[in-house]
């Protein structure tokens, strides 16, 4: 059973100009534990995928399964228990809360979750990006790369089945993005954990196991990297 399986999946939203097709006709399977890489030149319908993907956006029609559960009709209240538990996400900007501390940011959706343990796991995750000495600093006292590194964390803390990536390093230098993808995959690598991640740079396309190129709402292309 793959972890994400997508069938005919259209996207129409409205405009002052009339409809607009943003997704039209996706056809994608996504295995247990493998690194898909999401590529096309921009309005191509990456971010829109990945956000009906992640119950963020309702689809037009088609279907979306994720660990064969069909997502698609869900209500809202189902699909944020259905993020909370199940999938991670991580995008360009950080969004992490300013006023929480780093371990506030990690924990507090633990907390949310039920989770007894949650000040533990949040310290473990941050410690596992290297910010064990940065528990306690706001948001606007960390550097780009930590921010990114604690909403790293944050994502992974809850062990989720289904990672989601959408430019994450977009907001950073080249060195720091780098450091942060290896630490990424370093991390997925570790927990076996599904990844989709929307990129502009070939070279971490490349570091996926696949990249599946969209246009115009389509899949054109979906090779092995």
């Amino acid at each position: 059973m793959p972890e994400v399986q997508v069938r005919d999946l259209c996207l129409t939203v409205p405009s002052a100009a009339g409809p607009v097709n943003i997704l039209r006709g996706i056809d994608l399977d996504i295995a247990q534990g493998e690194a898909v890489g999401l590529v096309g030149p921009s309005g191509s319908g990456k971010t829109s995928l990945l956000m009906v993907l992640a119950g963020l956006e309702q689809a037009t029609s088609g279907q979306v399964r994720l660990g064969g559960e069909d997502i698609t009709r869900l209500d809202e209240d189902v699909l944020a228990r259905l993020r909370r538990d199940r999938i991670g996400i991580v995008f360009q900007a950080f969004h992490l809360i300013p006023t929480m501390t780093a371990l506030e940011n990690v924990a507090v959706p633990l907390e949310l979750a039920g989770r007894p343990d949650a000040a533990t796991r949040a310290t473990e995750a941050l410690r596992a990006v290297g910010l064990a000495h940065r528990l306690t600093h706001l948001p606007g006292q960390l550097s780009g790369g930590e921010q990114q590194r604690v909403a790293l964390a944050r994502a992974f803390a809850a062990e989720p089945s289904l990672l989601l990536a959408d430019e994450p390093t977009g907001n950073l230098d080249h060195a720091t993005g780098e450091a942060v993808m290896d630490l990424l995959f370093a991390m997925r690598a570790r927990t076996g954990t599904t990844l989709l991640l929307i990129t502009h740079d070939p070279r971490l396309a490349d570091r996926c196991d696949r990249q599946v190129h969209l246009a115009d709402g389509l899949v054109v292309e979906d090779v092995p990297a």
